[in-house]
Order: structure tokens, then sequence, then C-alpha cells
């Protein structure tokens, strides 16, 4: 008991400490310190383990994550504010270190080893991070966030009714819906043209609806769970696969497709990954209407 209690309690610091550094970030790239104010969407976050701990011992809820989903309320808006910033500042950014080769970030860390000296050590690991290009920084918090998302799913306390069975269930599809996220926002957003805000909005709209799988459990929640009373309604026999398949329609592979078809149309980009991640989503597509279609008429007589 004690050991879920420090789990839950590390899991939230890691999700307000990864948040703050994207706070500091936007504020390091505006300039501006009314940006601090973004950390008020902590004090949900900070509610939310009070009360997990007070009442619940610290365990998470069966079909939804509040801690995840409050974590996402708190970063995502500082990953739009560096979003749209650098996309309207890509011509004009000045020099800066890429973190594209083991020597670059060698010279990064000489850098800072060389610039941090007694009462200044703050200021010595500021300086190297602020020299970071910002499409790296950028890069890095989303492959923070979604390594952190995952991590913090296996480290929060399962909630009453997740066996662990389907606590590794639920991990492995989170890598893989994690890869693919990384993947849309990474190449999807570097295809666009600068002149086009319109459709940098989009994609991280876009974006910010697929990352609400994460708080979600429901793909994992079978009828197995509960024996099937006879007679029971056919979603109550499919809620598990029904579910699994509206996540890839309309939370990810759906609005995946649509977006790089609208890329490829609009901007005239065409090259081999584009083509070949717009080819994956389109099977996807197509083979769970497939499976729905399968499932409804196996399902739709039982016994027959």
């Amino acid at each position: 008991m004690f050991v879920k209690f420090i789990c839950a309690i590390v899991t939230r610091f890691l999700f307000i400490l990864i948040s703050l550094i994207g706070v500091w970030r936007v504020v390091w790239v505006k300039k501006n310190g009314h940006y601090w104010s973004l950390t008020i969407l902590y004090l949900p976050l900070v509610v939310e383990m009070i009360l997990t701990l007070k009442r619940r011992k610290g365990k998470d809820y069966k079909w939804f994550s509040p801690a995840i989903f409050l974590f996402l309320i708190s970063i995502i808006p500082s990953l739009w504010i560096l979003e749209l910033h650098h996309q309207e500042n890509k011509s004009t950014n000045s020099r800066c270190d890429k973190l594209d080769s083991t020597e670059n970030i060698k010279s990064l860390f000489n850098l800072w080893r060389n610039s941090t000296n007694g009462s200044e050590a703050f200021k010595g690991l500021v300086n190297p991070l602020s020299s970071v290009c910002a499409n790296d920084w950028i890069l890095a918090l989303h492959q923070i966030l979604l390594i952190l998302l995952i991590l913090g799913k296996w480290l929060l306390p399962a909630g009453g009714g997740l066996t662990r069975d389907q606590l590794s269930q639920l991990l492995l599809i989170f890598v893989g819906t994690a890869a693919d996220i990384l993947e849309f926002t990474s190449e999807t957003l570097s295809d666009v043209k600068d002149s086009s805000p319109s459709t940098v909005y989009i994609i991280l709209a876009v974006w910010t609806w697929s990352m609400l799988q994460f708080p979600l459990h429901l793909s994992v929640m079978g009828p197995s769970d509960e024996p099937s009373e006879a007679g029971s309604s056919l979603f109550s026999r499919l809620r598990t696969d029904i579910w699994s398949i509206a996540e890839a329609l309309f939370i990810q592979d759906g609005p995946f497709l649509v977006v790089r078809l609208t890329v490829m149309a609009y901007f005239n980009v065409v090259h081999q990954m584009l083509i070949f991640f717009a080819i994956k989503n389109f099977l996807v597509v197509i083979l769970n209407i497939y499976r729905l279609c399968v499932l409804i008429c196996d399902n739709k007589a039982p016994g027959i």
C-alpha cells in the first residue's frame, strides 16, 4: 500500500515537472512573464491528487484516468503556443544548436559543464538549453510527453477491475498509439507551408483530439469482465470491439488520413513517407469497417 501511495505521488510530480518545463520554455521564447499564468492549469491536478490519495488511496479509476487527463490539460496549451510560435518565426530563427548528432549533443554537454560555476549553476543549465533549436525543443517535449504518459499509466496504482493482463495490453496499445501520434505531428507539420496558419491549427486540433485516447481505458474492458445476460444487446456484447474500432475511425487513423490527404491535395506535397502513412491510415480505416461488418453479421443472430 505504501509503495502504491508513493507511486501515485511521484507520477503526478513528474507530470507537473514536465508541464513546468513547457511553461518555462513558452516564457523564454515569448519573452513575456505573463505566460507563467499557465501554471494555474496545475491546480486541478493537485486537487485531484489530494482527493485521490485521500478517498481512493492513490488508486486510479477503471475506465478513465483523471490524472492523465489533467496532465494533458496542463501541458497541451504550452505545446500549442510553442508550435504556433515556431511556425510563425521559422524564417527568422537565429543560429541554434541542433540535437541531430552525437557531436552536437557532446558539445552542448561540454558547454553546460564549462558554464556551470558555483552559485551560477542554474544559469549554467539554462544557457545551453536556451540555445537548442526550437524544433528540437518542441520535438523533445512531444517525445517526453508520450513516454511519460506510458510510464505514468504503468506507475499509477491500477483501479478496481483493471487486471494486470489488461494493464499490459493497454500499455502496448499506448506504445503503438504514441509512435503514430509522434510521427503525425513531426512529419505533417514539417510539410505545411509557412503561409497557412489555419492548417497548422487544424493539425494541432487533430493532434489534441488524438491525445484523448490516453486517459480512456475502454479498449481493454471486455464483456468478459461481467457475465453477459441472455438477450443482452449487441452493443453490450461488443462494446470493447466497437470502442476499439471507433478509436481508429474517429480519433486517430480517420482524422490522420483526412489531414494527410489535405496536405497532399492542397499543398501539393507528395513524398514517400507521406504516401506510405496515408496508405497505412486508409488500410486501417477500411479494415476496421470490414471488421465492424463481420462482428455485426456474426453476432446479429446468436446460435444460427
